[in-house]
């Protein structure tokens, strides 16, 4: 990947919860401090300003957004918020706080949490110890129906956590699933993921609050579609293998 960004910055604080982090992205003063210049879409690095500390995040505006044939004009951004939205009601703390501001410096758009990591260090770069832990990224994905899940979209931190970043291509109503990860093909769905994704499909249902978040950036049908697919995947208990009928990988793969 190739980025420019002052390599002073820091990232999360251990003592900061996600909500002041939320509330800083929302509210913070941002200003653009470089542009990540792979992919086809616009994505710059910001400073958010936030009661005399500066951090940095990650911003999509809608304007920068290239026009896709197979999903709706001026989603991706939010579509990033919805995967949070998503990984927070799992549970699994897979995506990187992200919140959609109207008022920022491009325009509307995603601002996401920047987490430092080694560019380097990604999917195709993880030891075999390490894959073993992507279970719930597997799962997520087949969850959010995620179009492009490259290698390089698969980040680990300092303190070994896993981070997945860039879900704008989520969420379709028809299967568009294309991943890295099939390394768990055939397998069974470990029971503790199962539990969560039943407790989240529960929510989905009967949680009138996380329906009405996730309806402020996914269509009914989309969301409708995600809970098929929560209630399928909960009912055949095993990792998919790669389909037969379409592309199965993204491209490019990192």
């Amino acid at each position: 990947m190739s980025v420019l960004y002052p390599c002073w910055y820091t990232t999360i604080n251990s003592e900061m919860d996600k909500q002041a982090i939320l509330t800083l992205l929302s509210e913070g003063e941002m200003k653009v401090e470089g542009q990540f210049l792979a992919g086809s879409n616009y994505t710059f690095l910001v400073v958010v300003h936030w009661q005399d500390e500066d951090y940095p995040a990650v911003y999509k505006p809608v304007r920068g957004e290239q026009p896709l044939w197979d999903f709706p004009e001026r989603t991706l951004a939010h579509r990033e918020v919805a995967a949070y939205l998503v990984s927070e009601a799992l549970g699994w703390d897979l995506v990187p706080p992200t919140v959609y501001r109207r008022r920022a410096p491009l325009g509307a758009g995603s601002v996401q949490w920047f987490v430092e990591h080694d560019p380097e260090h990604h999917f195709f770069h993880f030891t075999p110890e390490e894959k073993q832990r992507l279970r719930p990224v597997a799962l997520f994905d087949l969850l959010t129906n995620n179009a492009d899940r490259k290698g390089g979209h698969i980040l680990m931190d300092a303190q070994g956590h896993i981070w997945l970043i860039d879900q704008g291509l989520c969420f379709h109503v028809e299967e568009k699933l294309r991943t890295v990860v099939w390394d768990f093909a055939g397998e069974p769905i470990p029971e503790d993921l199962l539990a969560d994704l039943q407790a989240f499909v529960q929510r989905l249902e009967t949680d009138e609050d996380l329906s009405a978040s996730l309806g402020e950036h996914l269509s009914r049908a989309e969301i409708r579609a995600l809970l098929r697919r929560g209630k399928r995947l909960l009912q055949e208990k095993v990792f998919p293998s790669p389909p037969s009928t379409r592309r199965p990988y993204p491209w490019p793969p990192v």
